[in-house]
C-alpha cells in the first residue's frame, strides 16, 4: 500500500487510537469517581472541563514549537509526560485528577499537533485529506469502545483494574509511538522560514481563508458539544429514545464515513461551496431531527444521530485539508493550532451557552436554535461566496 495507507501512516494511526483510548475510558470513570467521593456537578465539570481548556489554549503553541523542532521530537517527550499523567489516576483523588487532566490537555493539544502536521508535511497534496481522515478517523473509534469499556471496569469494583488498564495504555502507547517515524518539510526547513507567534493571532481575522473555516468550525462545535452534554438527559423524554444508541450510531456513522468516504473530500486546495453546504445542510437536519424527536419519536431521534454523525465526519478535515494548501508556509502550523482550538473553544462554549437554555426553555429549544446556527452557516457561506464573485468581478 501507498501514500497515506503505506505502514509508516497506519502506525501513526495505531498510535492515536491507543492515545485517545484512555481517554474515552476516563470520560466515564471520573464523573462516576467524583460522584463515589461526593462531589458536586460543579467540581467534576471543573476536573473535566480542565482538560479541554488547557488544550484550547496550548495549541498555538504547540504549532510553532513543532515548525520549528519537528513532530517526531516533540511527539517523544509528550508521550513520557502522558505516562506521567495517567499514573496519576491510579493513586489520587480529585485534586491529583485535575493536575492530571490539566497535563493530559497540553499533552493533547501537542500530540494531535504533532501527527496532523505531520501527516500533512509527509503526504504529497492529494493524499492530504485522505491522511487528516484516516486520523480523525482513529481519533474516533475510541468513543465507540471505551465507554463500555469504563463501565465494566467501574462495576468490577476493583481500582486495581482500572490501575492496570491506564498503565497498560500509557506503556503500549509509549511503545508505539517512540518507534513512530515522520519524515517532514520541518526536518530541512531553513531557521529563516521560522516565524514567532507575534502577528499569528491578527491572522484569525485578517486572512479571508482561515476566518471563513473558524467561523464554520467554532459554530459547528457548539453543534457538537451541545450534544454530547444534553443528549444523556435529553433522551429520556423520547420514547424509547437511548443516549446510548444515539451516541453509538453517532460514533459508529463518523468510522464509516472517515474511512469509505475519505477519498471524497476534496484535496486540490480549492473551496468547494458546494460540497460545503451539504455538510451544513447535513447538520442543520440533524439538529432539527434532534429537536423535533419529542415529537417525531425515537426515529427522527435516530436519525438526526446518523445525520449529526455524518456532519462531524465530513467537516473537520474537509476544513483542514483545505487550509493546508491556502495558509502561508511560514507559519502555517500556528495558524492550523488557531483553527483547531476554534473547535476545542466551541464545544467549551456549548455548555455555557447552551445550559441557560436548557434551564429556562427546554432540551427542544437547546436543539432548535442549533438547527437556526446550522441555518446561519448556510447563509454565511453563502454571503462569503457572493462576496467573493464580486471581489472577482
Amino acid at each position: 500500500m501507498k501514500g497515506a495507507l503505506s505502514w509508516p501512516f497506519l502506525r501513526l494511526y495505531l498510535l492515536t487510537l491507543l492515545y485517545f483510548s484512555a481517554n474515552s475510558i476516563l470520560n466515564v470513570i471520573i464523573p462516576l469517581k467524583g460522584e463515589s467521593l461526593g462531589a458536586s456537578n460543579s467540581t467534576i465539570g471543573l476536573v473535566m472541563g480542565a482538560y479541554l481548556f488547557t488544550t484550547m489554549f496550548l495549541r498555538p503553541w504547540a504549532g510553532q514549537l513543532i515548525h520549528q523542532l519537528g513532530p517526531v521530537k516533540v511527539l517523544r517527550v509528550i508521550l513520557v509526560i502522558n505516562g506521567l499523567a495517567l499514573s496519576l489516576y491510579t493513586f489520587t483523588g480529585l485534586g491529583g485528577y485535575f493536575i492530571a487532566r490539566m497535563l493530559q490537555g497540553a499533552c493533547t493539544a501537542f500530540f494531535s499537533m504533532s501527527l496532523q502536521l505531520g501527516i500533512i508535511d509527509a503526504l504529497p497534496q492529494k493524499d492530504r485529506s485522505q491522511g487528516i481522515s484516516m486520523y480523525s478517523l482513529c481519533a474516533s473509534m475510541p468513543g465507540v469502545i471505551g465507554p463500555l469499556l469504563a463501565i465494566n471496569i467501574w462495576e468490577t469494583g476493583e481500582m486495581s483494574v482500572f490501575t492496570i488498564t491506564l498503565i497498560g495504555m500509557a506503556v503500549l502507547t509509549g511503545a508505539v509511538g517512540f518507534r513512530a517515524t515522520m519524515k517532514t518539510e520541518a526536518d530541512n526547513r531553513p531557521a529563516a522560514q521560522r516565524t514567532g507567534m507575534r502577528g499569528s493571532f491578527t491572522q484569525l481575522f485578517m486572512n479571508p481563508h482561515l476566518f471563513r473555516c473558524s467561523i464554520l468550525m467554532l459554530v459547528s462545535s457548539i453543534v457538537f458539544g451541545a450534544v454530547t452534554t444534553f443528549i444523556p438527559l435529553y433522551a429520556a423524554q423520547i420514547n424509547y429514545g437511548s443516549a446510548a444508541v444515539y451516541l453509538m450510531l453517532q460514533a459508529a456513522t463518523i468510522v464509516a464515513a472517515r474511512f469509505f468516504l475519505r477519498k471524497k473530500i476534496p484535496s486540490d486546495g480549492r473551496w468547494h461551496p458546494v460540497f460545503v453546504t451539504w455538510i451544513i445542510l447535513a447538520l442543520t437536519a440533524a439538529s432539527l431531527c434532534t429537536g423535533l424527536s419529542i415529537i417525531g419519536g425515537f426515529t427522527v431521534f435516530y436519525s438526526g444521530a446518523v445525520l449529526m454523525g455524518l456532519a462531524q465526519a465530513m467537516l473537520y478535515p474537509t476544513l483542514t485539508t483545505y487550509l493546508t494548501f491556502v495558509l502561508p508556509e511560514n507559519n502555517r502550523n500556528v495558524l492550523i493550532g488557531l483553527f483547531i482550538a476554534m473547535a476545542d473553544l466551541g464545544v467549551s462554549l456549548s455548555g455555557v451557552i447552551m445550559g441557560p437554555v436548557a434551564d429556562i426553555l427546554s432540551y427542544t429549544w437547546v436543539y432548535l436554535i442549533c438547527s437556526f446556527l446550522g441555518g446561519a452557516l448556510l447563509f454565511f457561506i453563502y454571503k462569503q461566496q457572493g462576496e467573493r464573485f464580486r471581489s472577482s468581478g
